[in-house]
This record gives C-alpha cells, structure tokens and sequence, in this order.
C-alpha cells in the first residue's frame, strides 16, 4: 500500500488529471487538450494557437499581477475573470492536481479552472501548455498593496496572514517548498488580511509533514519574506520605520506560537476540567474550530491529558453563515456578529433566538447599508468589508462630533471622503504590472509582439475589482 493511499479521500478523488511522476516521459497530446472543472464552451474559442503574450488585448483585463516567473495574463471568459499562467505540461498538471486536491480539503488557495495541453502555433511548432485558474475577486498581491498608502503595521499584519496559511497548510499535509509574499494572495479581513495559496507548483500533498519539513518551510518563508522587504525598501514602497528582519523573525514566532496552540496536549487534574472549555474557547477566538478532543488519562489517574485532534479554521464564519447566510472572511464575520450582538441589546431581545434576531438585522441593518455602494463600486469593495470599515468611520465620527451618527449619514461620508482614496491610477497599475513581467524566465525573443504589456484605458473597467 503506497504513502498516497492513506490521504483523505477527497483529495485522492480530485480529479481526472494525474500528473506524470519523476522521470516519466513527458508525452505531448498530438491535439488540443482541455481538461476543465467548468463547462463553459466559450473555454474553447479562445486563442490557445497563439502564445499567451500575445494574445489580443480585447480578451484581457487589466488588474494588479503579482511577479512571476511566468507569462501571466488575466481574461475574460463569458461572466468571469480567469488568470492563465503558461508553463510546461507537467507542471501544469502537476500544479492543476494539487490544486484539486486543495480545494476539496477545504483549503484557502485559488479555485482551478483548466489545464490546457497540445497547443500549436499556426506552423504547427508545440506551445507550452495553460494553467487556468478563477480570479480570487477582491484580492490583491503584496506589492498591490504597498502601491497604495496603508498602515504602518501592514507587513507585520500580512505576515500574520501569511503564519495562519502556513500552519492550516501544515496540518493537512500540504509541503509548500517555496513559501514567499510573491505566491500569495491577499484579501481585506475587517482590519486584518487572510492569505490564499496561489502557486503551488512546488507544493507536495502528504498524509503528515515531519517536523524537518515544517522548519523547511519555515526558514525559506522567513529568508523570501526578508528579501522582498528589502526589495520593497528600495523602491521606496516599504515604510522607512519597519525592520525587515524583525518582520521575517515575527512570521517564524507567529507561527509556532499557532501551531502550538493547535497541537500541544495540555494536562490537567481531574477537578480542573473547566480548563478543557476555556482550550476550546482559545481556538475559537483564533478563529479555529475543534470538531474532536482527544482525552486520556494517566496511569495514575491523576492527570488528564486533553489534545484537539481535528482543528479547521472558520468558527466565526461558519455560525455568521448559519445564521445569516454571509459567507465572509473570519475576522469580518466576527465583526458582524458583534454588531448583531449589540443590534439584539439595543432592541432589548436578548431572550430571543438568535435566528430570528439574525433575519431582523439582516433586513434592517445590514442590507440597507451594503444597498448604498454606489453602482461603479460594488465590483471592488465586498460588502461585508464595507459594512465593517462604514461601522470604524461612524464610529470616528460620533467621536469627533460628541454624539452618535446615524448610520446613513456614515455611509454618505464613507462613500464621499474614503473609498475614492483607494483606487489606484493607470499609472502605477501599469507599473506594478511591467515590474511583475520583469521577472519572467520565458523565452519570448520569438514572439511577434508583446501584447498586453502596455496599459489600455479601454480594458480597465475591470481594473479596481482588487482595490478594496
């Protein structure tokens, strides 16, 4: 029986594509080849006879890449946004498999679409095969994000991020072998960020990692994350009070302070079982669930030793999804369910179900705020994040003012003085665009033109989906 049989059934049930092992012949598909997880037709009608740099501008959109080393392009297909990565066939299927497998083990990585082999030019000379996967909306890589004037705490709090990635990945199994800012993706978690896996072609999906294998991981991220600090301070991006090391030794302590959490077996006397439930609530407010402790006791019975065996992260958004139907990001479902807390004091229903209190605020709350986005920006800003930032600016405002504000009046100014700060010029997207094709490795010398390159106004109705 191979190590692989042992792996939770969802992830060896994946998917159709199997990846070609170490030293197997990397037989190209005579023809076409579409592997798919969607059943969009229009899949077909793209260009795949010409090289992704040059595809035609009218199938592109125009949002923040983060560096690769890559051709990635982002298009167009039907009602979505796909990003295609262009690489070699083994690694896209690779890379396709363990993204699969990822995804039906409830993991935060990009959602994958296709991979795509047997491409031709017109000549009939081979092309590299396509890496398709869904455009995470709302997200933005980290360079996206120092473009833009942010806190000062931001690296150390996408590094929080990037530790609670790294362990959820750990306790599955997953080996990522190249851990960096550059292969994540980030969104807006109320005042924090949540981090998703977007490359994983060094990735290795495991029954259980080795602790050698952890501190691998571990020590690459700390070493990538310092060098792209650096590398944001030389462009003048990275503010002049933040200590790159430091960042890098804060993503290490994170990180086994969590995994600590997760994992030790805590030992109590039989008459301190209360403790077992404050463990609980522990995870709980790490955003953690435990579906199973695992309890023992000494051989002298005079010790109890208590060790959560399945832990999985989204407590809050999972009770914000049952009540409400949200499914948002955990420390914005937190958010909102304190608000739904207070809604339920004010109101004086405190001996009410909870259910029913959830509807009320729903439709009196909550709704008629997220309602007035303005039409051009409810593509980039979601609204559970609006909500949250429209409660932080009312609250300043009753601050400052002496007294409380209604909440139309918040969104008013929220939607006047704040969210067209967060918008980025065609200028610098197109910058941070050129700066990211800087580190692809791809031999383009034969391409007839580098399509796609340049900035075109026309294309960027799409532009500030990452924005917020």
């Amino acid at each position: 029986m191979s190590l692989t049989d042992h792996l939770d059934p969802r992830a060896l049930k994946a998917t159709s594509v199997k990846s070609d092992g170490p030293g197997a012949p990397a037989e190209e598909p005579a023809s076409l080849k579409i592997t798919a997880a969607s059943a969009d037709p229009k899949m077909f009608m793209l260009p795949w006879e010409k090289p992704l740099a040059t595809w035609p501008q009218e199938l592109l959109v125009n949002l923040p890449r983060g560096i690769s080393r890559h051709i990635v392009r982002f298009v167009k297909v039907g009602d979505e946004i796909y990003a295609m990565k262009e690489i070699t066939r083994t690694v896209a299927e690779r890379e396709y498999e363990l993204l699969r497998q990822l995804q039906k083990l409830d993991l935060p990585t990009v959602q994958p679409i296709a991979v795509v082999t047997g491409r031709h030019d017109a000549e009939g000379e081979p092309l590299e095969a396509i890496l398709v996967t869904k455009h995470l909306r709302f997200s933005m890589p980290y360079r996206a994000l120092f473009a833009r004037t942010l806190r000062p705490d931001t690296a150390e709090r996408l590094i929080d991020a990037l530790a609670v990635l790294m362990v959820r990945l750990h306790l599955a199994g997953f080996y990522w072998g190249d851990v960096s800012l550059s292969n994540v993706l980030f969104l807006r978690d109320a005042d924090a960020f949540s981090a998703c896996l977007v490359d994983a072609e060094t990735g290795d999906l495991q029954v259980e990692l080795t602790m050698g294998q952890r501190e691998y991981d571990i020590d690459l991220a700390r070493t990538n994350i310092i060098g792209e600090l650096m590398d944001l301070s030389s462009g003048e991006l990275l503010p002049p009070d933040v200590d790159e090391i430091e960042v890098g030794n804060r993503l290490v302590d994170r990180y086994h302070a969590l995994w600590s959490a997760l994992t030790d077996t805590d030992q109590f006397s039989p008459d301190e079982m209360w403790k077992i439930e404050k463990r609980v609530n522990r995870l709980n407010d790490l955003g953690f669930d435990v579906d199973e402790l695992e309890m023992n006791t000494t051989e002298d019975g005079k010790r109890v030793l208590v060790r959560p065996r399945v832990v999985d992260a989204g407590y809050a958004n999972r009770k914000l999804l049952r009540l409400t139907g949200l499914d948002v990001q955990e420390n914005q479902a937190r958010r909102l369910l304190n608000d739904l807390d207070a809604y339920r004091a004010s109101t004086w229903r405190e001996g009410e179900d909870l259910e029913i209190v959830a509807t009320d605020w729903m439709r009196e709350v909550f709704e008629p705020t997220v309602r007035m986005i303005p039409p051009e920006y409810r593509s980039q800003i979601e609204p559970a994040q609006f909500f949250h930032e429209v409660l932080d600016h009312r609250w300043f405002m009753a601050e400052k003012a002496g007294h409380d504000v209604p909440m139309g009046v918040a969104v008013q100014s929220y939607v006047q003085d704040i969210l067209p700060k967060q918008r980025l010029d065609s200028k610098t997207m197109a910058e941070l665009n050129a700066e990211a094709d800087s580190g692809v490795v791809d031999e383009r010398s034969t391409y007839d033109t580098d399509s796609g390159e340049d900035y075109n106004p026309e294309m960027d109705q799409d532009a500030a989906v990452w924005a917020q």
